[in-house]
């Protein structure tokens, strides 16, 4: 399922997921910031720019990329992962990059056949109305096209509930 809500000029992405997997082997996956070029559309020309280290994240840890979010448009991006409650839940936040706000928050929970996984993504573009405009013509189709592209991705990588 995906969902777009807007409240007080803010945006919100909401994506949920059932898996038939254990939740360790799910958190595994999506705790090593190395996996997100395998859940990002190739045509984004994603890149890692940072050296990994060979762990899990952690509160703190900074992640910086660059992204191609459209054609002929490169961007640099820095997150940083705010919050992580072990197995259960993560926080990244944009630093630097093409939002005015980002706040991405990913959720797994138990099931009684494996796991749901929830994103949900808040954000904003700079720009006031013409932000707004943009949203609504090519951002808001391109963020449902990557979190199409990563239930895809997961379902392959994990099976389909």
């Amino acid at each position: 399922m995906i969902a777009f809500y807007t409240h007080s000029g803010v945006h919100t992405l909401r994506v949920e997921q059932e898996l038939p997997v254990d939740r360790d082997r799910l958190w595994n996956f999506l705790s090593r910031p190395q996996n997100l070029s395998e859940i990002t559309p190739g045509d984004m020309g994603f890149t890692v720019t940072m050296p990994f280290e060979l762990r899990e994240m952690y509160p703190g840890q900074i992640i910086t990329y660059k992204v191609a979010p459209f054609k002929g448009i490169r961007v640099s991006w820095v997150t940083e992962i705010t919050h992580v409650g072990e197995g259960s839940y993560f926080v990244d936040e944009q630093r630097f990059g093409p939002y005015r706000f980002w706040h991405h928050k990913h959720f797994i929970e138990e099931t009684g056949g494996g796991v749901k996984m929830t994103d949900e993504v808040t954000y904003k573009l700079p720009l006031g109305f013409v932000g707004r405009m943009v949203n609504g013509l090519l951002v808001k189709k391109k963020l449902r096209q990557i979190f199409e592209y990563r239930l895809k991705v997961f379902e392959d990588h994990f099976g389909r509930s």
